[in-house]
């Protein structure tokens, strides 16, 4: 939608247009929105009943907002979101120079009221600014003062500009989003110095540069987030912004399977069509988002860190990609992912699962990783296949027979080599009957890796060759 067409203080004011606080435009466009029954956060899943209640009660309550979570729990994009509920286009004072974006009727610096004093409303110039450009975000490691709030300006000091001066301050972030929104994420680590300037825009919505207060009465709603084992940590956040901060958001991984997996393939954004077609079975998929859940829970993995949703979505477009490697290989039309697909995790785990692999954990991180995945195939091999008759597939293996699978396999390699083993068959088609070669690869391998993963039989790996045989 194009901007209004207003452009002078006069057509501004027969218009109508009132002049309202940012908080009160968020509350009243949330207001209108939550009236109407349309979806509030797109994206969002897993919220519904615990996140976005208290995100509305704090727009509705006027609060700045920490959101505290681990990482991956989507923080950022709810932060993100609320720039939505602003006016689409709010007007601002047309004044060459000017660091901010001036209220028309309560503008905050020297050079705004002046200007709006010498010119009658006819000569006042007006321009607008959209929604879309009235959010601005920081991450705190690295961030100086004078990135958010500001500094004296050398080259205005040499060309005569008196220090004592509002024209002599360089404005940081926050006060070129007045009347706009400022998130700052990881705020623990954010230097001292900086948090008392944040403390003072809270607390007094003022700026003080290098000992010049400069009364802005600024209009700005700031947003936070943090992970609860650095926020609650004493001394990495002063305990006057913390009390002045409005509403804190606790945010939580997906509390049931489906949500994740449901969370995982929307953002993984996948055309598992197209030229080379995939076809994932449902285990294959729940396997996927166990890993994730398992890995929350081990031994292996430091906890303070979190396991975040964006390693499901990375081991997700891995399978995939693996898989549909081996459809353009081999010329399988559609690929489907198989348990030996996963073997390629480590390349997705790498920087986004951080192991604690010290002390009585002396593993390597492939060992780690392989015992999280072992883990997660247990679980959703328990709830898929019955227990009865595993134990007839693995007397056959105790007879000697041993079963080669592997990622670059053609499907029509299992059908062969499992004539030996027809009860890996039957349970395969207890899990996902088909007559599709590739589904049926699918469904033997995650049989044969289940029965590994409950120590029914045993694995070896060579030459990214996987081999079943009695323990």
């Amino acid at each position: 939608m194009p901007a209004p067409s207003i452009t002078t203080l006069a057509e501004l004011r027969a218009s109508g247009w009132r002049s309202r606080s940012v908080k009160d435009e968020l509350r009243n466009n949330f207001t209108r929105a939550l009236a109407s029954g349309a979806a509030m956060f797109p994206g969002i899943v897993g919220y519904d009943d615990t996140v976005l209640p208290e995100v509305a009660n704090a727009v509705l309550a006027g609060h700045d907002m920490l959101f505290l979570g681990e990482k991956g729990q989507g923080k950022s994009r709810l932060m993100r979101l609320l720039p939505a509920f602003l006016d689409e286009w709010i007007p601002y004072l047309d004044i060459a120079g000017s660091p901010v974006h001036e209220d028309p009727e309560r503008p905050i610096t020297r050079a705004g009221r002046e200007f709006l004093l010498a010119n009658p409303p006819e000569r006042v110039r007006i321009a607008w600014w959209h929604r879309s450009e009235r959010y601005a975000e920081r991450l705190a490691p690295g961030t100086k003062f004078a990135d958010v709030i500001g500094e004296i300006d050398p080259a205005k000091l040499i060309s005569g500009t008196s220090m004592s001066a509002e024209d002599a301050l360089h404005f940081g972030l926050i006060p070129r989003h007045h009347r706009g929104i400022f998130a700052m994420n990881e705020l623990p680590d954010l230097d001292e110095l900086v948090q008392v300037g944040l403390f003072n825009i809270l607390e007094e919505r003022d700026v003080q540069i290098r000992g010049y207060p400069v009364r802005f009465d600024l209009d700005i709603l700031v947003l936070f987030s943090a992970n609860p084992s650095t926020y609650n940590r004493s001394g990495k956040v002063i305990p006057q912004l913390k009390d002045r901060i409005g509403s804190t958001i606790v945010t939580h991984y997906p509390k049931e399977r489906e949500l994740g997996i449901g969370i995982m393939k929307q953002e993984a954004g996948i055309d598992l069509g197209g030229e080379f077609p995939v076809m994932v079975p449902p285990f294959m998929e729940e396997i996927v988002e166990e890993i994730s859940r398992v890995a929350r829970k081990s031994r292996y993995v430091d906890h303070a860190s979190g396991v975040s949703a964006r390693f499901s979505i990375a081991n997700y477009r891995t399978m995939v990609a693996n898989t549909r490697r081996r459809g353009i290989a081999l010329g399988e039309k559609p690929a489907v992912p198989r348990i030996s697909d996963l073997a390629h995790l480590k390349a997705s785990a790498v920087g986004k699962l951080e192991l604690d692999l010290m002390g009585s954990h002396q593993m390597t991180e492939q060992q780690a990783i392989d015992a999280i995945v072992a883990e997660a195939i247990e679980h959703v091999f328990g709830e898929y296949v019955d227990a009865h008759g595993l134990g007839d597939i693995a007397e056959v293996f105790a007879k000697g027979v041993r079963i080669e699978v592997g990622d670059m396999l053609p499907s029509s390699h299992y059908e062969k080599v499992l004539k030996a083993v027809p009860e890996a068959w039957n349970k395969a088609f207890e899990v996902n009957a088909s007559e599709n070669p590739a589904v049926r690869a699918s469904c033997v391998e995650f049989v044969l890796a289940g029965l590994w993963a409950t120590e029914r039989i045993s694995r070896s790996e060579k030459h990214g060759r996987v081999s079943f045989e009695v323990k």
